[in-house]
């Protein structure tokens, strides 16, 4: 099945990083022979990485003012290099396994436009894999004993037909806010989005933040809060739980219709279906009081310091 892979590395500086990304990469590349793989950006190693992979490197991506590699360039180029018809934003840090093609040719064969995502078990890995006979099995059955499933918040892989998503605003790659764009802007555009937590195993090894300023995550960030006013704000940020669909059994299914499901679907409504971000604003408040209530504030307080 032909797949385009592609993904940003970290530079490969830090012999931690350099390790799991070395990982990811060579899981990659077992998956299938058709599968191609790309490492975008000029960071140090990644041309090195490429070669050893006999993955695709490409070099200019356009980048924010920070330096950061754009989500709008990244697609782009990849889209000029390939022509292949399905196309799979994955983090370098994530390890795939062969259900993750099962997966993509199950909903491919359903659906001519989708997004396809999941959540992934996060596990310390510390030493490069030994990919013989068996090796997902053991690897799974580590994650499953001294991992954990992580919350069903953002999404480490993307995988959409590549006529989906042809334009996107400039986020900044690694930065909290564009990976729930996707998601509502699937929503929106009335794509299935899928969530296969449960169908497809992927397993995130786990690592520091030391390469983004003061070593800590990037939620709270300037180039997140930039991503998210990319998004178009707040109400833009969804989730997993905001798949409409899931994948079972090799088969695409509806997500269940829980009270909880239910009443988010009325919140987003506006949003999603009238394209009403006042009317969006309006249900939020309705919803979630203490929060609007916050962020009112919070945004009171941002106006009086700009004055």
């Amino acid at each position: 099945m032909k797949l385009a892979i592609f993904i940003s590395p970290k530079p490969f500086t830090n012999p931690h990083i350099a390790l799991i990304q070395r990982n990811a990469l060579r899981s990659w590349r077992l998956l299938d022979p058709e599968v191609e793989i790309y490492l975008l950006g000029e960071e140090e190693g990644v041309a090195q990485a490429a070669e050893e992979l006999g993955a695709q490197h490409i070099v200019d991506i356009r980048r924010n003012d920070s330096g950061t590699p754009l989500i709008s360039s990244m697609f782009e180029k990849v889209r000029e290099q390939t022509r292949s018809p399905l196309l799979a934003y994955v983090n370098a840090d994530i390890i795939l396994m062969h259900s993750f093609m099962e997966g993509i040719r199950c909903v491919a064969q359903e659906k001519d436009r989708f997004l396809l995502v999941g959540q992934r078990w996060d596990l310390t890995v510390e030493s490069p894999l030994k990919f013989g006979d068996g090796w997902e099995e053991e690897l799974m059955s580590q994650a499953r004993v001294s991992g954990k499933l992580h919350p069903p918040s953002g999404s480490d892989y993307f995988v959409f037909p590549r006529q989906c998503f042809q334009e996107i605003p400039d986020f900044a790659i690694g930065r909290a806010g564009w990976d729930n764009w996707m998601i509502y802007e699937a929503r929106r555009r009335g794509w299935p989005v899928i969530n296969a937590t449960g169908s497809i195993d992927i397993v995130h090894q786990r690592h520091d933040y030391s390469h983004l300023p003061g070593g800590r995550p990037h939620y709270h960030t300037p180039e997140a809060t930039e991503n998210i006013r990319l998004a178009g704000g707040r109400r833009m940020i969804f989730n997993l739980p905001d798949a409409n669909y899931r994948l079972v059994n090799g088969r695409i299914r509806r997500a269940p219709l829980t009270w909880k499901r239910f009443w988010r679907e009325v919140e987003i409504f506006p949003l999603i279906k009238l394209g009403s971000r006042r009317l969006a604003h309006a249900a939020h408040a309705l919803f979630h009081p203490r929060k609007a209530y916050s962020e009112w504030r919070a945004a009171g307080k941002s106006a009086a310091v700009k004055k």
